[in-house]
C-alpha cells in the first residue's frame, strides 16, 4: 500500500477547485483507477488526480510540488511498461480527456491525451480522413505519439511525429504552453520522439490525409513455412511501395497451434494492392486468409485479440541488423519453445516517408530503412510470471549479436533504463538532455524512461 502522508488539509484544498476526481487509497474507486493494462504493474500512488481539463493538471502538479511528491502522468493507453503510475506518487491522470475535434476543410484533428487510436480514428474517419497511429486500435494517442509513432500508414505519411504539427501541455513549473514549429520550436522537436519528459501534453493537433479504404488482413501459414514465409519477405521488403505494410508474425492460432502470420495494410488503390499483396497470399497453402477491402479504422483492429486487457505482459524489443539466416532460425526456434500460447513475435519494417526524414529533424533517430523486432510475451497466471520473463530475456539474449545500437522507446519495458534510454534517442540524446534542462531542471517528469536534465 501506499506509505506518502497525504496532508489531509491540503487534500481538502485541492478538492474546493478541482473538477475532476481525487482518488486517495481509502477511497471508493481508487483500486480500480490504479489498474494498468498491463496486471504485472501493481503500484500504490499517493493519489490520483483524474483530469477534467489542462485546469485541473496545473492545480494537480501544483499540489506535488508543495507536498513534496514525486508525479507520474497517465494517458488513454497501455505502455506495457507501467511508468504511468509511481509508488507513493501524484498520479496525473488524462484518461477521461477524450475529445477528439475535426476541422476537415484544413485537413488538421486536435486529440485530447485520453483518446485512444480507435477513437481517433473513428472520428476523423468520419470524414474520409486518417492519420499514422499505431497497429492496435487500444494504444493512446499520446504516449504512441509522444515516443515517435509507428503505424500502418508510416510508409506513405510518415511517424506519427511526422503528422503531429502542435502539442498544448502544462511544464513542470505549472505554465500551460503550446508547441509548433512557430511557438516554442526547441521544445516541439523533443515532444516529438522524446517521450513524457517534458511536461504532461493535454491536447495534441495532427495534420490528416485522405484515406477511406485500404487493403488489409491477415494470411497465416502453418509454422513448418515460416522458414520459407520470412525469408521470402525479407526479399520482398526491398521492393514494397511505399503505400505498403506488411508485419510478419509469429503467433499462435485461436485454438494454440503456432503459426507465420502477415498482417497487411495497403493504402493504394485496390488493383494496385491486390497485384502487390498477391505473392504473400501464395506461398503456400494458407491456414487462413482473410485479405480485402475495408474501411482504414477497421484494419487498425485486426490485432487488439492479441493485446487483451487484464493480462500479464513483458516485452524485449531492438532493431536488427538485417533479417539473416541465423536471426530468422533463432527467431522461429525460440518461438517453438516460448512457454505460453498467448506470445508472439513481431518484426515491424520501417521504409518509406517514415526513412526520408532526416535523423536531426525529430527527437526520433531511427530513419534507417531496416528490421524493428519485437518479443510480446502475454500469459494470465501470475504463477507462471518468472517462466515467461526467463523465455523472453532468453530469447532476446539469443539475438544480441544481430542487434544495431538502438531501440524504440514505446517498446521498452520497465527494467529498460541507462543504456536501453540512450540507444533509444542515439545521437539526439545530448539535445534532448539540454532541453530538459530548459523546461524541467529538477527532473519531475523522471517517472518516463527518462532522460537526465544536461
Amino acid at each position: 500500500m501506499a506509505t506518502a502522508a497525504l496532508n489531509a488539509a491540503s487534500v481538502a484544498t485541492l478538492r474546493e477547485t478541482f473538477s475532476g476526481l481525487l482518488l486517495a487509497p481509502e477511497d471508493d474507486g481508487y483500486d480500480e483507477a490504479r489498474r494498468l493494462h498491463n496486471a504485472l504493474v501493481d503500484k500504490h500512488p499517493a493519489l490520483i488526480a483524474r483530469c477534467r481539463g489542462a485546469a485541473d493538471v496545473v492545480e494537480a502538479l501544483s499540489f506535488a510540488r508543495e507536498e513534496r511528491l514525486d508525479v507520474s502522468v497517465r494517458g488513454g493507453g497501455h505502455n506495457v511498461a507501467g511508468r504511468a503510475l509511481a509508488d507513493d506518487a501524484v498520479v496525473i491522470d488524462l484518461s477521461l480527456m477524450k475529445a477528439v475535434i475535426v476541422v476537415p476543410e484544413q485537413r488538421r484533428a486536435r486529440a485530447q491525451a485520453g483518446v485512444t487510436w480507435r477513437e481517433f480514428n473513428r472520428e476523423t474517419g468520419l470524414h474520409g480522413l486518417a492519420s499514422t497511429g499505431g497497429v492496435v486500435s487500444t494504444t493512446g494517442v499520446a504516449g504512441l505519439t509522444l515516443g515517435g509513432g509507428l503505424g500502418w500508414l508510416m510508409g506513405t505519411h510518415g511517424l506519427s511525429v511526422d503528422n503531429l504539427r502542435a502539442v498544448q501541455l502544462v511544464t513542470a513549473d505549472g505554465r500551460f504552453v503550446e508547441a509548433s514549429e512557430a511557438e516554442e520550436p526547441d521544445l516541439f522537436w523533443a515532444l516529438r520522439g522524446g517521450g513524457g519528459n517534458f511536461g504532461a501534453a493535454v491536447t495534441f493537433e495532427f495534420e490528416l490525409h485522405p484515406l477511406t479504404e485500404v487493403v488489409g488482413g491477415l494470411v497465416a501459414y502453418p509454422l513448418s513455412c515460416a522458414g520459407v514465409a520470412l525469408r521470402f519477405f525479407r526479399e520482398f521488403a526491398e521492393s514494397m511501395s511505399d503505400e505498403l505494410a506488411v508485419m510478419p508474425l509469429l503467433v499462435h492460432a485461436p485454438a494454440g497451434t503456432p503459426i507465420v502470420a502477415f498482417a497487411i495494410c495497403h493504402a493504394g488503390g485496390r488493383e494496385t494492392a491486390e497485384a502487390e499483396i498477391r505473392p504473400l497470399l501464395e506461398l503456400d497453402t494458407p491456414v487462413l486468409a482473410q485479405v480485402g477491402p475495408m474501411p482504414y479504422p477497421v484494419v487498425n483492429t485486426l490485432l487488439d485479440y492479441g493485446f487483451p486487457p487484464d493480462v500479464l505482459n513483458y516485452w524485449k524489443s531492438s532493431f536488427l541488423d538485417d533479417l539473416s539466416d541465423d536471426v530468422i532460425d533463432t527467431l522461429i526456434s525460440a518461438f517453438a519453445a516460448c512457454p505460453c500460447d498467448k506470445t508472439g513475435i513481431a518484426i515491424e519494417y520501417f521504409h518509406g516517408a517514415a526513412t526520408r526524414v532526416p535523423v536531426e529533424a525529430t527527437a526520433v533517430p531511427h530513419r534507417d530503412p531496416g528490421f524493428n523486432f519485437l518479443i510480446a510475451s502475454v500469459w494470465t497466471d501470475p504463477e507462471e510470471s518468472e517462466v515467461n520473463i526467463a523465455w523472453t530475456r532468453e530469447t532476446y539474449a539469443l539475438l544480441e549479436p544481430h542487434f544495431r545500437s538502438r531501440r524504440y522507446v514505446n517498446y521498452l519495458d520497465d527494467d529498460d533504463d541507462g543504456d536501453a534510454v540512450s540507444a533509444a534517442f542515439g545521437p539526439n540524446y545530448a539535445r534532448l538532455a539540454e532541453i530538459k534542462r530548459r523546461y524541467d531542471p529538477d527532473n519531475v517528469f523522471r517517472s518516463t524512461h527518462n532522460i537526465v536534465p544536461a
